[in-house]
């Protein structure tokens, strides 16, 4: 998703310049010249801005929905969102060298060319939840993940306070004048370093959790189910679409591109592999704990030094990563609400706003399901095949039409189903 190529993600986001002129405060962590990228470059980035912190749920969705059906539904949104992606970057091509358009770098832009200031508007607001959203689920993990790992229950306290308080609010708390002072770094640059800290961190943190996996599967062998509930399908179906987001970044990676015919079958390649990582990573969670598999695997892990360690630098990770996700956030707003100036009580307000809702939301997976339906469906599916559709309507025959129409129905029934499936889960935990 997004959540973990903030190098990139300044461009990203959609911007109030021109599209006929190049503005530096468009990626802001990007040189000025920056030589363009090999395949293997162009793979890499495609990996960095898929893959992040909401792999970590994906074994507890297995539980909810069946590993095969979860396996198969990972393999589908995969397909799907591969597709979506290059409709992204033919509909720009299409622009750029039969319409006269230069300079669309990023998918505000691209929704301004084609839909006016209602398609930025649209891009605007799918990004600014959905980046909002990542960091709402970032707080969740850290308070959860220090809750277990410093004031789990005991035989004799069931429910461990701090200082009368549960322990997810006082580690939320704890993180919050933190974050202000972070969120009120104006640039990016001081902070683009965190970004590969993070990829490490999270790649560290799959490899340990997949290995102890095994171990502990070939050690209890639980009973797992093939099929779930089909209630739970648009739950599931949402988390998968959260692990997947990175849509917002296919344009200025394609940008980057070196041997720009061939970025599809490398996307193509890309995709696959990470498909493939992720159903194995969700597969072993699930029948390493079976009925057991918390909402974040890292919970199930052992009290051994090495988990304590893994799921305490994700925790770190997370934190420092959390004022690169908001950045997006912040550009929508000070843009249309205050100039594009910088405004710190613009950002405080907001850092309060996302704490807030953390506090409210006690799952995980939950809602990252929530936010997977929700924001993600619509920018990673709706907004692309509707682009698509606008530009190329008078060339397409009805199959295409059918298909990019169709695409568009498929996102919003899945969002709004989706939504409505995980609400239903947030609040039935609440009571």
């Amino acid at each position: 998703m997004i959540d973990s190529a903030m190098v990139l993600n300044k461009a990203a986001s959609s911007s109030d310049h021109g599209l006929d002129l190049k503005s530096p405060g468009e990626a802001p962590l990007l040189p000025k010249h920056k030589p363009l990228s090999s395949q293997s470059k162009t793979f890499a980035n495609v990996f960095i801005a898929v893959v992040g912190a909401g792999v970590l749920g994906l074994p507890y969705s297995f539980k909810r929905t069946g590993w095969v059906v979860s396996l198969l539904m990972l393999f589908s949104v995969a397909v799907l969102t591969h597709y979506c992606m290059m409709l992204l970057v033919r509909t720009r091509r299409r622009l750029e060298s039969d319409m006269g358009f230069s300079n669309i770098a990023s998918f505000g832009d691209l929704g301004f060319t084609v839909c006016g200031s209602v398609g930025r508007f649209a891009v605007d607001l799918m990004l600014f939840l959905s980046q909002a959203g990542f960091c709402v689920g970032y707080l969740i993990f850290i308070a959860n993940t220090l809750s277990h790992l410093f004031n789990s229950a005991t035989s004799t306290d069931l429910h461990p306070k701090i200082l009368g308080l549960m322990p997810k609010t006082v580690y939320i708390w704890s993180c919050f004048p933190f974050q202000l002072g972070l969120n009120s770094i104006s640039t990016l640059t001081h902070l683009a370093p965190l970004s590969i800290f993070a990829d490490i961190v999270d790649i560290a943190a799959m490899g340990v959790v997949m290995i102890e996996d095994v171990f502990i599967f070939f050690k209890n062998r639980p009973s797992v189910e093939a099929f779930g509930s089909l209630s739970m399908f648009f739950y599931g179906l949402g988390v998968a679409v959260y692990a997947f987001e990175g849509v917002g970044m296919v344009l200025p990676i394609e940008s980057e591109t070196q041997e720009r015919e061939k970025f599809g079958k490398t996307l193509a390649i890309a995709m696959a592999f990470i498909s493939v990582m992720y159903g194995g990573f969700g597969a072993l969670g699930y029948f390493a704990f079976g009925e057991d598999t918390k909402d974040i695997i890292t919970a199930n892990l052992g009290t051994g030094l090495v988990s304590f360690l893994v799921q305490l630098g994700l925790c770190v990770n997370l934190f420092f990563t959390f004022p690169l996700m908001m950045n997006p956030v912040y550009e929508v707003v000070e843009r249309r609400l205050y100039n594009g100036r910088y405004c710190i009580w613009l950002r405080w307000l907001l850092v309060l706003g996302v704490s807030l809702v953390a506090l409210l939301v006690p799952n995980f997976t939950d809602f990252l399901s929530l936010v997977g339906s929700s924001v993600c469906c619509g920018l990673g599916f709706v907004l692309p095949a509707l682009f698509h559709l606008l530009v190329f309507k008078e060339e397409m025959g009805w199959c295409g039409v059918c298909l990019d129409g169709g695409i568009v129905v498929v996102g919003v029934v899945l969002g709004v189903s989706g939504t409505w499936s995980s609400l239903v889960e947030i609040f039935s935990v609440k009571g």
